[in-house]
């Protein structure tokens, strides 16, 4: 059952491509785009609704595999049982979607595969600067937090010398995407964390990804050049 109604699959793909055409793109310190409004309304509630207990951050060190068999991703069993991920899944993996990012990104997607996190910060978790491992082709968060204390609580954005020189926006359902390069360095600084920081993190990763396990549909490669 899910909380809010669902969309059609066509129109989270629909929902997705406007926020990502009507982006705002920025140059420094590397190419990246910011977005907003980026889910359905109902898709981003449902999510959050879930009842998926978030982990207990205290002692992290900075990094999410630390706590790799407690993660949760749009894995074919998570999907099967939350429909709200496997719609959300779905409409990632139609050729809307994965040939308007290749568009707006200039990038190619054909081969790679689906991968999403759903992520549930709490106080006591950061993230330490990093530009993501090359088997990503493609890197996006979104933005799934609310309440009083969430200002402030965007994905920190770092130049070449790991110097935070931007924060993206806090905004509920406001995301930031980049295609990820040895200077592609984001994170986020240890920082208080009064509620929880949910978040979606979307990935299409190479053929060679290693945890198949991750994948949303780990027999059905992107075809979308």
């Amino acid at each position: 059952m899910s909380l809010f109604d669902l969309p059609t699959m066509d129109e989270v793909a629909r929902h997705f491509s406007h926020a990502l055409t009507a982006s705002r793109r920025d140059e420094q310190p590397y190419r990246h785009w910011f977005l907003q409004d980026t889910l359905p309304e109902s898709v981003a509630f449902n999510i959050i609704a879930l009842p998926i207990i978030p982990m207990d951050c205290r002692g992290y060190d900075g990094t999410r595999i630390q706590n790799n068999s407690k993660r949760t991703f749009f894995d074919p069993p998570n999907q099967a049982r939350y429909p709200v991920l496997a719609l959300l899944a779905q409409a990632m993996q139609t050729e809307a979607v994965t040939r308007q990012i290749e568009k707006v990104c200039e990038t190619d997607l054909t081969g790679s595969y689906l991968r999403i996190e759903y992520i549930q910060d709490t106080d006591g978790a950061w993230l330490q600067p990093h530009p993501d491992i090359k088997e990503k082709i493609f890197s996006g968060v979104v933005n799934l937090f609310t309440g009083p204390d969430k200002a402030g609580w965007g994905t920190d954005i770092y130049d070449r010398e790991k110097r935070r020189v931007g924060r993206a926006s806090s905004d509920f359902n406001a995301s930031v995407i980049f295609l990820p390069t040895p200077y592609t360095w984001h994170g986020y600084d240890k920082r208080p964390i009064a509620g929880i920081r949910r978040l979606l993190e979307i990935n299409y990763v190479r053929g060679d990804w290693r945890d198949r396990a991750q994948l949303a549909f780990p027999a059905s490669p992107i075809n979308a050049a």
